[in-house]
């Protein structure tokens, strides 16, 4: 499927933003969606609409069965015995810290983590730390990359080690197949977020060793509201439920309640249904496109914003190394990201700035923010080029 054609498929792409043409280059936080999308959630609110689970008529029918087909897909797609259907990354990562955390980790149990991780993963654990008394140690970042030699340190009494995939402000693909050898031959359980993986790659769970594998619908083409936590069996066995309520238990008396053996004992309440039907679409049509060649085409358009922004005396902190997410994150000696963000808004280029959820990493880069230009599949050269020219005016601009 050629660009211009890509393009079609993304109906909110043929509209215009300040008079020009959007140049949507914030993909990073979220991704548009296809056309397939969109129809799959308004057939299942026109045709389908019921609760999932609690009903033996015929639209409870189909939505149940829309609303598993989902996880069907993602057990198939991702080489996973379990898929426990989340809000998002943040939901799924929460979900690891109380339902296996709480019941796994006590007093000095040690966490490791990292400089470069969202904020999804590092909250999370620094509340178990306050109320359950976890040690945390984190993996220094040394030009843009993890520290390994410290990394192999932290690992000592270790418990569990909690890793990004891919930054969401470097675009940089950490080594993650040896960080969780590594890991494994200490015993040691591992979470891997990958909100910024999977919209570039297709990664097999079970071979990459993973115990857990946290990502979200909208990044990847889907809707928002909606994500996954894939966790391999040893582990499963391992997590209690932390929410209670409908759908997650088998039996409930005045004395006690018993829980569901399946992914819905993490599941209470209803369910994102119609997300779950969108995201199937988008997770479908995203196995049908060719990953690895938009991939390098995508590094290819950021990599000659990036030759142009150095070439201007912009500061670049993307690597854009051959494996790295198509990210380029810069910032202006004089110009503040907001205002320079909001003069390329002016042109139609949406573009995103500040600390991206990873106040940690900007504290290391010796920043408070970055201007962030992020893109994916629907993106070509044509809008690496109108970046460039956005840079151009805004630079004449504030001459």
């Amino acid at each position: 499927m050629g660009d211009y054609m890509m393009k079609d498929v993304f109906p909110i792409l043929s509209r215009e933003v300040n008079g020009h043409r959007l140049v949507y280059l914030d993909n990073a936080a979220t991704t548009q969606k296809p056309q397939v999308v969109i129809d799959a959630m308004a057939d299942f609110y026109s045709t389908s609409n019921a609760n999932v689970h609690r009903a033996v008529h015929t639209l409870a029918g189909e939505a149940t069965e829309g609303y598993e087909a989902c996880r069907i897909t993602l057990k198939s797609m991702y080489n996973a015995p379990r898929a426990i259907i989340t809000s998002g990354t943040t939901e799924a990562i929460n979900l690891v810290a109380h339902a296996w955390g709480r019941a796994n980790l006590s007093k000095g149990d040690v966490v490791v983590l990292t400089e470069m991780e969202h904020h999804s993963d590092i909250v999370p654990w620094q509340m178990l730390c306050d109320s359950i008394g976890i040690e945390l140690r984190y993996v220094p970042v040394q030009d843009g990359e993890l520290d390994m030699d410290a990394f192999a340190v932290s690992l000592e009494g270790a418990s569990l080690v909690c890793v990004v995939h891919t930054s969401n402000v470097l675009g940089v693909r950490n080594p993650v197949e040896k960080v969780i050898s590594m890991a494994k031959e200490n015993g040691i359980r591992v979470l891997l977020d990958a909100a910024q993986a999977v919209p570039h790659e297709t990664i097999d769970f079970l071979e990459l060793g993973a115990d857990f594998m946290a990502f979200s619908a909208h990044k990847m083409c889907g809707p928002t509201g909606i994500g996954a936590l894939l966790v391999n069996e040893e582990t499963f066995a391992e997590m209690e439920p932390f929410m209670g309520g409908g759908d997650m238990i088998e039996t409930v008396t005045l004395e006690g309640s018993t829980y569901q053996s399946n992914e819905h004992r993490f599941e209470a309440g209803t369910p994102r249904i119609a997300e779950a039907v969108g995201w199937n679409a988008a997770l479908n049509w995203l196995g049908e496109q060719d990953l690895s060649s938009h991939h390098k085409r995508m590094l290819s358009a950021a990599r000659s914003v990036s030759n142009a922004l150095k070439e201007r005396g912009i500061t670049v902190y993307s690597r854009l190394g051959d494996g790295d997410a198509a990210v380029v994150s810069f910032n202006h000696p004089t110009i503040h990201p907001e205002d320079f963000a909001r003069l390329l808004d002016a042109q139609g280029i949406a573009v995103r700035t500040g600390h991206h959820c990873a106040q940690p990493l900007m504290a290391r880069l010796g920043i408070t923010g970055t201007i962030r230009a992020s893109f994916y599949l629907y993106n070509d050269q044509d809008d690496a080029d109108a970046l460039i020219a956005g840079v151009d005016k805004v630079l004449e601009a504030m001459a």
